[in-house]
């Protein structure tokens, strides 16, 4: 099983810190939040995308791809109904996709609940509709790139879009495009209406990648959660790609929060 570290976890350490770091603790790779690279994805030069994956490829590590996609953007929307704004989204994504590959990145996490919660009058089948109809339009681009989009359900803490594992991939059969399938996390699931190994097994068909956390916001292991099930669920179900740890309450600090989630990881795999 392998194991990464969204990089917005070591805040503001330099990239090769961050690079060095997480290579010393084990990780294979490292998952991008693009606002810790620039406020817009369009900012990030060619020279400086190859200086990103140079300095990963160096430790050894591998840059899995992006996720907090639109995450401190201004005027983006998944769900909306103004034809201005979806195409104003559909060109920020062609940026991100193309980011993505520039870093070597195959996987794009699309969360961001605020930029496609329910707008005032739009239902949420109307929000899928327009969702999907979104969506289908990156799908040539994604696949050309080489880049999956994983579409990420969150909990109603979060936002009322996309709430469940089931509604979005009710989103991906629509899209039905092998570019957009399912990411799962487990602070997200915690929410859902079944336990964390039926989610993982109901939906492994569409499963493409993995955020390993806990409710408390912190990493695997610093909570409740009990991972034995969680990870071999992933082991039973075939799963092979990543399981990236993902935090929120960076108060133990990034050092803490990056050691300590690794080491139950690790742990945790031991007793499979």
């Amino acid at each position: 099983m392998r194991f990464a570290i969204c990089n917005e976890t070591f805040q503001n350490w330099e990239f090769v810190d961050q690079c060095r770091r997480a290579a010393e603790l084990g990780y294979q790779a490292l998952e991008i939040a693009p606002f810790t690279l620039a406020s817009s994805a369009d900012q990030v030069s060619a020279p400086q995308r190859a200086i990103l994956k140079d300095t990963a490829q160096d430790f050894g590590l591998e840059i899995i791809g992006l996720h907090w996609l639109l995450a401190g953007t201004q005027g983006l929307y998944l769900t909306s109904p103004d034809p201005q704004v979806t195409d104003r989204t559909e060109a920020y994504f062609h940026t991100l996709i193309d980011l993505c590959r520039d870093l070597g990145g195959h996987v794009m996490v699309l969360g961001s609940p605020k930029q496609r919660n329910l707008l005032p009058g739009v239902s949420h089948r109307q929000a899928t509709e327009l969702a999907a109809s979104l969506l289908r339009r990156l799908t040539a681009h994604l696949s050309d790139a080489g880049v999956t989009l994983a579409i990420e359900p969150l909990g109603p803490e979060e936002g009322d879009f996309l709430n469940t594992a089931q509604s979005a991939v009710d989103l991906i059969q629509i899209v039905d495009s092998p570019a957009v399938r399912l990411h799962l996390d487990v602070k997200a699931m915690s929410t859902d209406v079944e336990p964390f190994e039926t989610l993982i097994r109901r939906h492994a068909p569409w499963l493409q990648h993995f955020h390993a956390n806990d409710p408390n916001r912190q990493g695997p292991g610093m909570g409740d959660v009990d991972f034995v099930p969680i990870l071999r669920a992933l082991q039973d179900i075939g799963y092979t790609g990543w399981v990236s740890v993902e935090v929120f309450d960076y108060s133990p600090g990034p050092d803490a929060l990056a050691s300590r989630s690794i080491q139950y990881l690790r742990e945790t795999v031991a007793k499979l």
